[in-house]
């Protein structure tokens, strides 16, 4: 497994992901994401994270001939260089789940925050539902630190959000 920096090749990978409503929910998305709104994103993505304040590696994978191919993302976002505290996101295409690469994206993302970045803190925000993810952060040492009620809006009902945190040390 290796992150690498977004490439223009990446648009209609993540054009797919972004508006895939299925995961809408979990993003905080309500309205899908343009093309140029997404090349825009990539061009601009060579900015280090103490500019844009969020840093987005692509997650890929190799087969035993060492092919690579792009199996997710994850992000840093809301970096705080004063405060030394970002969040954190990830998405593993769901094909891909299951297989432990969130496991092992999250373990080196940690690695990176705090010993490249110098970061005291990571913190997350996950849905009371999602379990997989919650037990995925609470591996890594994440805490429960809030329930935030009722804060998600879907269609039918409301739904309840943990905010997890990572402090290094």
């Amino acid at each position: 497994m290796l992150f690498r920096a977004l490439e223009p090749s990446d648009v209609e990978l993540l054009y797919d992901w972004e508006n895939d409503k299925s995961i809408w929910k979990l993003s905080n998305t309500i309205v899908p994401f343009s093309r140029f709104l997404l090349e825009q994103y990539v061009v601009n993505s060579h900015q280090d994270i103490f500019t844009a304040k969020q840093l987005r590696l692509m997650i890929d994978v190799s087969d035993n001939e060492n092919n690579y191919k792009t199996i997710g993302c994850i992000d840093l976002f809301d970096f705080d260089p004063i405060n030394m505290r970002a969040g954190v996101g990830i998405l593993i295409e769901k094909n891909n789940r299951g297989k432990g690469f969130a496991s092992k994206a999250l373990k080196n993302l940690i690695e990176y925050a705090f010993d490249v970045l110098n970061l005291h803190q990571l913190y997350c925000n996950i849905t009371v539902e999602n379990i997989n993810s919650i037990e995925l952060f609470k591996k890594f040492n994440f805490e429960i630190i809030g329930l935030k009620k009722q804060w998600r809006k879907t269609k039918d009902l409301w739904i309840d959000e943990y905010m997890l945190q990572l402090i290094d040390g």
